[in-house]
């Protein structure tokens, strides 16, 4: 039977080597330039939370938890990391941390001027969508081949890839957030005067906060799944214990960093999930200020209601003696 191989076949996986071979020498420092925030950040991240003792650390964090989202949160946030650190992959999930952190820094300061450059601009929206189309459809996997050949292995590249993943949500709901900003108001704002700015950081932004923080929740989401993935290229953390489990065949420890992952992945999307929901964010649970003022509030209201009776009372009695 005549096969299409039999007749020809396209060298393109050679021009395709050829071609990311010919970039990455002919531009490295460029590629050297991309790296280096990425790594300052990261260094820096890694090493503060590496720093700090895992007693205050699991504190902090679930009095984040519990300020942000809810008690409940706070608790399991609590409970959560200390499960993590009792099966001793502290480290390593310290590590996956960083890289998420990074990875949302970098998103964050990348993510929303283009969203906002795309809702402004349908040009630089028709350009942007399909590079995102084809970002969003790349397997996570493929990812690893032009990082590993622009970039090397190790942890650094791995947070490359981590950004180049989890970026387009935060770009496509920064976009959607603003188009969706009602007409009346941002007409409204046109005819009390505002400028392009104001009306960019004092109605658009504001009003299309809860949408940016849904895609902040996404691109977390996507961070957690790529740092997972970079473990394939030499990136350190919670991936590397799952994949150095089963290279040995031993599941009980790829079953620990699973589920160290997955532990995780639920406190980051439920603080996350809060921040993108206003009456979550101010009422739905009772924030650290708030518990502390309660506390404060019944001394300085007796002191308070003293300082007013005082007065009232020796007014009284110069009244009883008049």
């Amino acid at each position: 039977m005549l096969k299409p191989e039999d007749l020809y076949i396209l060298p393109l996986d050679q021009w395709i080597q050829d071609g990311v071979r010919w970039v990455a020498i002919h531009f490295r420092p460029v590629f050297q330039t991309i790296k280096w925030p990425v790594e300052t950040l990261l260094s820096a991240i890694e090493t503060a939370l590496h720093a700090v003792p895992f007693p205050i650390l699991i504190i902090a964090f679930a009095l984040i938890a519990w300020r942000v989202a809810s008690r409940g949160v706070g608790v399991f946030t609590f409970i959560s990391l200390i499960v993590i650190a009792f099966i001793g992959l502290w480290s390593e999930a310290m590590t996956t941390l960083s890289l998420i952190a990074t990875a949302i820094v970098v998103c964050v300061i990348l993510g929303v001027p283009i969203g906002v450059l795309c809702a402004r601009s349908n040009r630089a929206w028709s350009i942007t969508r399909p590079i995102l189309d084809v970002m969003q459809t790349t397997p996570s996997f493929v990812y690893l081949v032009p990082v590993v050949m622009l970039f090397g292995v190790g942890t650094i590249p791995g947070g490359v890839a981590v950004i180049v993943a989890a970026l387009p949500p935060l770009i496509r709901f920064t976009n959607l957030g603003i188009r969706m900003v009602d007409k009346e108001m941002v007409e409204a704002g046109l005819a009390f005067g505002a400028t392009s700015r104001q009306l960019l950081w004092e109605i658009q932004l504001p009003l299309a906060l809860p949408t940016i923080l849904g895609g902040l929740n996404q691109t977390v989401l996507m961070a957690m799944v790529m740092s997972v993935i970079v473990a394939m290229i030499g990136a350190e953390g919670l991936g590397l214990v799952v994949l150095q489990g089963l290279g040995r065949l031993d599941v009980g420890r790829a079953a620990l960093g699973g589920i160290a992952i997955v532990l995780l992945a639920m406190i980051l999307d439920r603080i996350t999930q809060a921040l993108a929901r206003p009456d979550q964010r101010k009422g739905g649970g009772r924030s650290l200020l708030a518990t502390l003022a309660q506390v404060v509030r019944p001394r300085r209201d007796a002191v308070e209601e003293l300082e007013t009776h005082e007065p009232a009372k020796s007014g009284g009695a110069a009244q009883a003696r008049g």
